[in-house]
């Protein structure tokens, strides 16, 4: 009787295990993302979208995960950068793409990635001479940047202090117009934003960063969240399918 039991009290403990492991059938992620081309934006290039109205590389990756992790979610972008990034950190069960990985950010959220990799520059107009060995010369000129993007937090926590804009095509006419001197983004984004803005030929002065895209989620999402997903993303990699994604948009 005591065998019987001990196997009893056993197969409960272990079934208590693996419910705790399954997520509510009305669990759900509620992701965010911005105008981010040519990873996440809105197909008809307003500042907002919902679900089939958002396209990308990231996008694409990411809608792909949760089908294949078994994961409800919903899908809007929306306006400024800046609000989504402190929603994400705020609320459970949020997450934000695509967001670089840095290891200022590492402690903040729970990390899927990575969907896809970026370099940061810094740009000049068309025809400009400027030379920079390193990101510190950049120091004596007038920078302009994203607000609580990765590259204007990177300038920050090296001392630099830049222009930021609420919105990153802001920054091609503020360098065409003189009003900065340089212009810190991520490649190929910028140069993607510059051809929508009808400009072409910016010069890329510093190459200081590669980077890595992510899917940012707070801090309170499951883990067995944040495991299926990887595993759904490595699945997606390991077949091809990242790859396949990223060269049909660039």
């Amino acid at each position: 009787m005591k065998v019987i039991k001990s196997g009893l009290l056993f197969g409960l403990m272990l079934g208590a295990l693996t419910a705790r492991a399954e997520l509510p059938a009305d669990y759900k992620v509620v992701l965010l993302t911005e105008n981010f081309p040519p990873f996440n934006m809105a197909v008809d290039d307003k500042n907002f979208a919902r679900d089939d109205g958002i396209d990308g590389i990231s996008a694409e990756i990411v809608r792909e995960m949760f089908k294949r992790a078994g994961i409800n979610y919903s899908l809007s972008l929306r306006f400024p950068w800046d609000r989504l990034y402190k929603l994400t950190l705020d609320k459970a069960n949020y997450g934000l793409f695509s967001t670089t990985f840095t290891p200022e950010r590492q402690p903040l959220f729970k990390w899927v990635g990575p969907l896809a990799k970026t370099g940061w520059v810094l740009l000049a107009a068309p025809g400009n001479n400027l030379e920079l060995k390193t990101l510190k010369d950049a120091a004596q000129y007038q920078v302009g940047a994203y607000k609580n993007d990765a590259v204007s937090q990177h300038l920050e926590s090296q001392g630099l202090k830049p222009i930021n804009a609420l919105r990153d095509q802001e920054n091609v006419k503020k360098l065409l117009g003189g009003k900065i001197d340089l212009w810190a983004t991520t490649d190929p984004v910028g140069r993607y934003l510059a051809k929508q803005e009808g400009v072409s030929g910016l010069t890329t002065v510093l190459r200081f960063n590669d980077a890595e895209l992510y899917l940012a989620l707070n801090k309170d999402t499951p883990d067995e969240v944040v495991q299926r997903l990887q595993k759904a993303l490595d699945e997606l990699r390991a077949e091809g399918f990242v790859d396949e994604m990223t060269n049909s948009y660039l």
